[in-house]
C-alpha cells in the first residue's frame, strides 16, 4: 500500500478541471480554419494559394467534426472525473467527520468519570 504517508491515489484535479476547458478551446480555434483562411484572402494575393487554402479546408471540415465530437468526449470525461472525485471526496470528509463525532459522544473527550475524583476518597486534610 502506500507508505510513508503517501496517498495510493492522487488525481491532480486542479488541473482537470482546466483541461476540459483547454479541450474546448482547442475544438473551437479547429472550427475557425475558414474564418481565419479567409482573413488572409486580400493579404496573399495568389488565387492559387487561395484555392489550395480552400481545398484543404474542404478537406478539413471532413475530419475536423470527427476530432470535434472525441474533443467533446474526452472534455466530458475530464469534468466527470472531477465532478465524482470531489462527490467522493466531499462524501469521505462527511464520513470521517461523522465517526469523530460518534467516538466523542462515547467518552472521547473525557475518561467518562465525570470528574469527580477517582474513587478512592481522599484524607479529608485540608
Amino acid at each position: 500500500m502506500g507508505g510513508k504517508g503517501k496517498s495510493d491515489l492522487s488525481i491532480p484535479l486542479t488541473d482537470l478541471e482546466d483541461y476540459g476547458s483547454r479541450l474546448r478551446s482547442i475544438k473551437d480555434r479547429m472550427n475557425r480554419t475558414k474564418k481565419i483562411f479567409d482573413s488572409y484572402r486580400d493579404d496573399i494575393g495568389d488565387g492559387g494559394v487561395c484555392d489550395s487554402l480552400d481545398d484543404f479546408e474542404s478537406n478539413w471540415e471532413d475530419g475536423r467534426e470527427d476530432i470535434g465530437q472525441q474533443l467533446d468526449q474526452l472534455a466530458d470525461l475530464s469534468d466527470a472525473v472531477v465532478r465524482e472525485f470531489t462527490k467522493l471526496e466531499d462524501d469521505l470528509t462527511k464520513a470521517v467527520n461523522d465517526a469523530v463525532k460518534v467516538k466523542e459522544g462515547k467518552g472521547g473527550k473525557g475518561d467518562g468519570k465525570g470528574g469527580k475524583g477517582d474513587g478512592k476518597g481522599g484524607d479529608g486534610a485540608k
